[in-house]
Formats: structure tokens, C-alpha cells, sequence
């Protein structure tokens, strides 16, 4: 035990360690003695660690030769051993002066980075807003940091476009509706809703100019302001409050409408039924029929007609919604009402249809059942709500989905069916990019009008340019508005593409589905099935994804 003691405190006889702060170096020297002990590397890492020396920056070849020559009892005068290295410190700001970018390579025995120096470097590099001082203590506590963010730029806040905001409660639209999905509810169109003169029915909350923000520099970012919306110039039944020209107010009593750019109020005539005695309805505004339409009657409005019990074999025309509380009832297939047909502009209602010919923009909802009838919708139809939801023989036409609970019957009578954009829209599309195309056109021309008067207004009468002014504003709105249509348009064209016909709980042979060239036939009575384009090809589609449409 005693010569095991003695071999360790021999271990390491001679040797001497100095360090040097002056020069931030360790060395070592060896005064041979015969009763040292061999040492290795790691003692000697143990021995600079005991000896307070193991932050330090070792030499490992100087390391390694004087264990080497400690061993061989070869006298050593002096040799490095490790040095003190300092803390160094990278400050770098980014080229968009969003943020300054901290590195701290630690010490190694020597001296550290303080707060103040990371601040003079802050100050050095012209940094002066956003500074993190929690973070920059965080990074001096730890002694190193790697691409720290220690000041951040102030975004700027962007301004919001303005809006134009609805006062009522309740207000029916004339703005098609299209959904991602292809699928809608059915949708109960109400009751007409009705305001009085000088009630208010809109406000416009103006743009905001946003807040600029500030780099770490101290420059400015801008703020993108936001984008003005203005009341159409045309607002038929309302008015811009002359005291708040941000209000848009009823100026007659009737119903109001939500329209691109504002609303308009219709007038509503009501009538206890259309018949023989009334004789026919032809209307500037919306009309609501308490009682029954009666067969070879004809309704015609510039808005909604609403008809509280049922329309015989009559014709209706109106430039809003129909919604029908009763049925509605044609003359497909009989000769002596053939020519009594359906049409509105917005969505079609009913609780039930029988060789009706119906045709709306927007979409057709009926809760019971079509029998027989001919459907033409811009965009849905949806056949079942409370109550049975059949579609059995006839044809029916949409852009985006027929849904029915049950498709077709036992019987195996022919039910067709179409799906996808209608030859119509290609052609709207085409009207449109035209029109838009001579409208830019003028604009074009009255805008060099307009710079002309302003760099010669003694060659340009005031009240020219005055007119060329409210010309450019009507202009510009009218192809915002013809945009707007575009953007729609291309957005059904987008969504036709997932066209569906959809029998929630049965379809039964004698199906057919078209869309475009492609065709399908049911084979065999199915219960709830799906069909649409599969790899480019009309087709069931598989059950996954008929349960995610659903």
C-alpha cells in the first residue's frame, strides 16, 4: 500500500507548470528526478484541470512530447503547453436591415464577451431600433451564441381595403354562390324582406393606410395602403346619406338587395293570386303572391317572385329568386301548356315540381320530389330536403351537382342528367373579355384626354375635363365589375371540373350521365353512389371519395 502511495506522489516529480497572464500562455519545464514516476496524456489533462488550468486552449503535440520526454528523465527548459484564447465576438445586419445577426465564439481561458461590448457593436453598426436585450443577456450569461436575431426590424402593419357593410339583418343577394366543394344544403329562400324609405342600408368603411414599420437602421418600411371601395355610381331605390357620405340609405320603400358595389331596393307589389280577374303581372321590382298562380297565367319581374300556394301550368320570369311555397306544376309533355316555362336570374324554390321546365342562374332546391320535369341550374341542383328528394324521369342540367336522395325508379324510367360548364359560360367568357377590352380601351383614351388637360389647362374647357373625370370613374367601375364577373366565371370553370351527381340513398338503371362528350349509363339499380370524372372518364367514383363529398 505504502509503495503504491509512493508511486503516485512521484508521478509527476519535477515537473513544473508557470502561466503567464501577460502573455496568456502555460508552459512547463522538468527537473529530472530519479524517483519520478511515468505519467500519460491523461494524467497530464488531470494534472492542468487540478491546477485550475483546463479552459485553456491545449497544444496536443506539445502535450504529447512532454510526456515523452518527461518519461525518457530528459530535463526540459521550457515548452508551451496551452494558451488563453478570448471570447470573439461577429455582429452582421442583414442587407434589408430586418434583423442583427449575434455570434459569439466562446473563450477559452481567456477574457469574455460583456454587454457592453455587444452594444458598442450594435452602436458601430448603426443599429439603433428593436434591440432584444433579454436575448443579448441571454447570450452573454451562456458566453456563445450562434445566428442569434438580438434586434428585430418593425414590420410595417399594412392598411385593409375598405368594405362595404350591411345594416340589416337579413338581405337577399343577387351574387352567385360557388362552393370548393361542389356541395350545397338546401337552403329555405324565406320570406321577402322589406325597408322603408331613409332607412339605412349600407356603410362604407374606408381603407386604412397602415403603419409603417422601422428596420434596425432606423429607416422606414411603408405600408402598402389598403384598397378604396366606393358605392356603385347606380343604386336604383337608394341613396348616399347627405350627411354621411360613407351611409347608403333607402330612398323608396321596398325590397332591399345586395348588388356589386352597394344594394338596391326594389319595390314589392303584392297580389292575392294571379287569375283571370287580376290578369297577368308585369312589374319594375318584386312581387309576392299570396295565394296560387293560376294555369296560363304569366308573372314578370324585374326582381323576386314569391307565391305563397301553387303555380299551375303558367309562365314566370323574374330578374331575382322564385320561391314557390306549394308546387310548381308544367307542360312538358302537354301540348296545351307547352309553352309555360320558369325562369329567374338567382335560385329556384319549390316544395315540389311535376313537368315543370325550370331554368335559374344560380340554383334549384326543391324539397320533395321532380317528376318529369326539365331543370336547367348555373350552378346546383338539389332535389330532397325533409322530405323524399326523388328525381324520376325528365331531364336536368347543372353546372357543379345534382343531388337527390333517390335517382331515377324501379321502373327503370330514362332520368338524364348533365353535368359541367354549359356551352353558355365559354360564350359569357368571350362577351366579357370583349367588353372589358372596349372599356379599357376608352379609359385609355380619356385618361391621354385628362393628361393633356393637365399639362395645357388654358387649351381645355373645366367643364370637359369634369365630364372626362366622372366618364373615367363610371369606366373604371364598370370594369372592376366586368373583372369581378371574369374571376367568378373561371372560378365555376375551376370547380366543374369535381362535378358530381349524387343519389344519397338509391339509383336505379335507367340513369344517364353527360358531361361534355362523356357519357354513362347505369348498368344496375346502386344504392348510394357517386358519379363523376375518374382519370378523364365519367364513372362511379370509389366509396372514399363519395364519403369525403358527403
Amino acid at each position: 500500500m505504502e509503495n503504491i502511495d509512493d508511486a503516485a506522489l512521484n508521478r509527476g516529480a519535477g515537473l513544473r507548470l508557470q502561466f503567464d497572464r501577460e502573455a496568456g500562455v502555460l508552459t512547463a519545464s522538468v527537473q529530472p528526478d530519479p524517483l519520478a514516476q511515468p505519467i500519460d496524456e491523461c494524467w497530464l489533462h488531470a494534472r492542468l484541470a487540478a491546477d485550475g488550468y483546463d479552459r485553456l486552449r491545449c497544444f496536443p503535440a506539445a502535450i504529447t512530447e512532454l510526456v515523452r520526454q518527461y518519461n525518457a528523465g530528459c530535463a526540459v527548459e521550457r515548452i508551451e503547453l496551452a494558451e488563453a484564447v478570448d471570447a470573439q465576438l461577429s455582429l452582421q445586419v442583414t442587407g434589408d436591415g430586418v434583423c442583427a445577426v449575434l455570434n459569439i465564439v466562446p473563450a477559452q481561458g481567456g477574457r469574455l464577451v460583456s454587454k457592453a461590448d455587444v452594444l458598442d457593436q450594435l452602436t458601430e453598426k448603426g443599429v439603433t431600433e428593436g434591440i432584444l436585450l433579454d436575448e443579448i443577456n441571454r447570450a452573454i450569461a451562456a458566453g456563445q451564441a450562434q445566428n442569434l436575431v438580438i434586434a428585430r426590424a418593425r414590420p410595417a402593419v399594412h392598411g385593409e381595403d375598405g368594405r362595404l357593410e350591411s345594416l340589416l339583418p337579413e338581405v337577399r343577394s343577387r351574387v352567385p354562390r360557388v362552393t370548393e366543394s361542389g356541395q350545397v344544403d338546401f337552403r329555405d329562400l324565406g320570406e321577402i324582406f322589406t325597408v322603408g324609405a331613409g332607412q339605412p342600408l349600407m356603410r362604407r368603411v374606408p381603407a386604412t393606410t397602415g403603419v409603417p414599420g422601422m428596420t434596425v437602421l432606423g429607416t422606414p418600411i411603408p405600408a402598402v395602403p389598403g384598397k378604396e371601395t366606393m358605392f356603385a355610381s347606380k343604386l336604383s331605390g337608394a341613396c348616399i346619406d347627405p350627411d354621411d357620405p360613407n351611409r347608403l340609405l333607402a330612398a323608396i320603400a321596398g325590397q332591399p338587395v345586395a348588388v356589386p358595389g352597394g344594394m338596391i331596393v326594389e319595390p314589392v307589389y303584392t297580389v292575392s293570386a294571379v287569375n283571370m280577374a287580376s290578369g297577368n303581372v308585369s312589374f319594375d321590382g318584386s312581387v309576392v303572391v299570396r295565394g296560387d298562380v293560376a294555369a296560363g297565367m304569366t308573372v314578370k319581374v324585374t326582381g323576386d317572385i314569391q307565391i305563397g300556394g301553387t303555380a299551375d301550368p303558367c309562365r314566370l320570369e323574374a330578374g331575382g329568386n322564385i320561391v314557390i311555397k306549394g308546387g310548381a306544376l308544367g307542360g312538358v309533355g302537354r301540348k296545351e301548356y307547352s309553352d309555360s316555362l320558369i325562369r329567374c336570374g338567382g335560385s329556384f324554390s319549390a316544395a315540389y315540381a311535376q313537368q315543370a321546365r325550370i331554368e335559374a342562374d344560380d340554383s334549384i332546391f326543391i324539397d320533395d320530389m321532380a317528376m318529369q320535369c326539365e331543370l336547367v341550374a348555373g350552378q346546383h341542383i338539389r332535389v330532397g330536403n325533409k322530405r323524399r328528394g326523388h328525381i324520376i324521369g325528365g331531364r336536368a342540367i347543372a353546372a357543379l351537382s345534382i343531388t337527390g336522395k333517390v335517382l331515377g325508379s324501379p321502373n327503370r324510367i330514362a332520368t338524364a342528367f348533365e353535368i359541367g360548364v354549359s356551352p353558355e359560360i365559354n360564350r359569357r367568357m368571350l362577351e366579357l373579355a370583349r367588353a372589358r377590352d372596349a372599356r379599357e380601351k376608352q379609359l385609355l383614351d380619356v385618361g391621354k384626354l385628362l393628361v393633356f388637360a393637365d399639362r395645357n389647362p388654358a387649351r381645355v374647357d373645366p367643364k370637359m375635363v369634369e365630364r372626362a373625370c366622372a366618364t373615367a370613374k363610371t369606366l373604371s367601375a364598370e370594369i372592376e365589375a366586368l373583372r369581378d364577373e371574369e374571376e367568378h366565371l373561371n372560378a365555376l370553370i375551376l370547380c366543374a371540373q369535381q362535378a358530381r351527381v349524387i343519389a344519397e340513398q338509391a339509383m336505379f338503371e335507367g340513369v344517364t350521365v353527360s358531361m361534355g362528350a362523356q357519357r354513362y349509363r347505369l348498368a344496375s339499380d346502386l344504392g348510394a353512389a357517386q358519379i363523376g370524372l375518374v382519370g378523364g372518364r365519367l364513372d362511379l367514383l370509389p366509396v372514399e371519395v363519395s364519403a369525403r363529398a358527403r
